[in-house]
């Protein structure tokens, strides 16, 4: 079987679209599943936290995300594995800082067994 770029473009889609539900619904099980093992995220301060972490504070509440609203969405398959950048404005607790963030996203993706999950999370802000 073979898969072509708009079989992987949506399947990158789906598992952006799968993390902002799973972000909002603080279902840190769900979102755990769309990530690599090896999976990190690094926060617009640069700070980079493990995705064992991310989780456990999506969990216990120290990072709520409150809304999550997508202003710009877009794949990019010019390297080895599919990019996604998405632009959102997000409304969320994090260690108990209160805000509405323009979020930038920047997802790199990773093939693991027959899906595609997120292997590291860039975020910062855009204007």
């Amino acid at each position: 079987m073979t898969v072509d770029d708009t079989d992987i473009r949506a399947a990158a889609l789906a598992n952006y679209e799968g993390q902002r539900r799973a972000m909002v619904a603080g279902d840190a099980d769900a979102l755990g599943a769309l990530l690599a093992g090896d999976f990190t995220l690094v926060h617009m301060t640069g700070y980079r936290q493990l995705r064992a972490e991310w989780l456990a504070d999506v969990r216990s509440g120290a990072m709520t995300y409150h809304s999550m609203e997508d202003v710009d969405v877009s794949v990019d398959l010019s390297g080895d594995a599919p990019v996604v950048t998405a632009r959102t404005r997000t409304v969320a607790t994090i260690w108990g800082a209160s805000g509405t963030w323009p979020l930038q996203l920047r997802i790199s993706l990773a093939h693991e067994g027959t899906a595609w999950v997120a292997a590291e999370t860039v975020a910062s802000t855009w204007r």
